[in-house]
């Protein structure tokens, strides 16, 4: 009955996070919107508009729900659904503090990389489901663009697997910080594991892996479709993209995947590069911020801090940059993030044989 009740409360937990988040997220990126353009963004709804958000979902929840008379109806219903549930799986794996995850599996960098990319089947549901042109291509082009730019995602995590030698995402948090059970070196060279701190990061430990989070972050905007890389959703080109047919609570489950998804590569950044949970504190002679600064409820503070940092730089590209063309876009992908991903990679093993070992 215990075990029943855990299996219930934690996808829950998981659900209200992302719906609390979103709620967050949205506020802060219009009051960012509005920082980068000399305006105020929302500010009559609540107290410096703090309840616009709500108002908007309140809605959102109140909408009919209409279903265009040609379209196909099972597929229309079910790719909401498959789209934000491909990202909601993806948050089990991944650890919030030292041991703590909804399920610590052996191969958990693995299962994300392959839930998440059941999204890409949702989106390719809801344009065809849609039967609208507008949204067909719009999703011909999300997909196009998701698929390629997994592959430099895919080949930056590999860089540094190739440097833990585990796909375990609470292992490899685990050997960044002072609780580590191998030795880790600054730059190869220097032992950090009583030091601590950010000197024990992946990308000081190794520091290509730097320019392998650089791809993976550039690659995963792409992947988030967030601007420059918000081509399937461009509303002056395409109306509203793959999602241009759906109203009401349909499309807020459109919108809660999106900005989970923006969530969940941003933890996952932090986990594999960023150092997960450790703290960046380091231990300095008598003075032990590190050892002060570990643990359980701290592990989860320095989760959200990081990864938060990532969300707010996310949205502040997207409304500093402009949007990339068709043309440009593919070039990044496939002409230099791909073959730096792929040198990254090589350096990886180079780096696993000479400095390493």
């Amino acid at each position: 009955m215990d075990s029943l009740f855990i299996y219930i409360l934690i996808p829950v937990a998981i659900f209200l996070f992302i719906a609390l988040f979103t709620l967050f997220a949205v506020y802060a990126e219009r009051k960012i919107a509005g920082f980068v353009q000399d305006r105020l963004g929302p500010m009559e709804t609540g107290k410096f508009g703090l309840l616009q958000t709500f108002a908007d979902i309140l809605k959102l929840l109140q909408k009919e729900l209409i279903t265009p008379a040609a379209a196909d109806k099972v597929l229309f219903a079910l790719a909401p659904v498959i789209i934000f549930v491909a990202v909601f799986i993806g948050f089990s794996v991944v650890p919030w503090a030292p041991n703590f995850m909804p399920a610590n599996v052996h191969t958990g960098l693995f299962f994300i990389m392959a839930v998440v990319s059941i999204d890409a089947i949702g989106i390719l549901m809801a344009g065809w489901g849609s039967n609208n042109k507008y949204s067909l291509l719009g999703s011909i082009r999300a997909i196009s663009q998701m698929i390629s730019y997994e592959l430099p995602v895919g080949l930056s995590l590999i860089a540094a697997v190739m440097i833990t030698q585990t796909l375990n995402l609470n292992e490899i948090a685990l050997s960044q910080g002072i609780l580590a059970t191998q030795d880790i070196y600054f730059l190869g060279f220097w032992k950090v594991n009583d030091i601590g701190g950010i000197l024990g990061w992946h990308i000081f430990q190794a520091p290509h892996l730097l320019i392998s989070y650089v791809v993976f972050f550039i690659a995963t905007l792409a992947e988030c479709n967030r601007a420059p890389f918000d081509i399937p959703e461009a509303e002056s080109e395409l109306i509203g993209g793959f999602h241009t047919e759906y109203g009401g609570i349909r499309f807020a489950f459109i919108f809660l995947a999106e900005y989970a998804m923006m969530f969940l590569v941003a933890m996952l950044g932090v986990v594999i590069f960023l150092g997960g949970w450790n703290t960046p504190l380091p231990n300095i002679g008598s003075v032990r911020l590190a050892d002060w600064t570990t643990g359980l409820y701290w592990g989860i503070f320095w989760t959200l801090i990081k990864s938060l940092t990532i969300v707010a730089i996310q949205i502040w590209i997207r409304w500093t940059l402009p949007r990339f063309r068709a043309d440009q876009l593919m070039t990044l992908c496939w002409k230099i993030l791909i073959p730096v991903a792929f040198a990254c990679m090589a350096i990886s093993g180079i780096w696993r044989i000479m400095v390493m070992l």
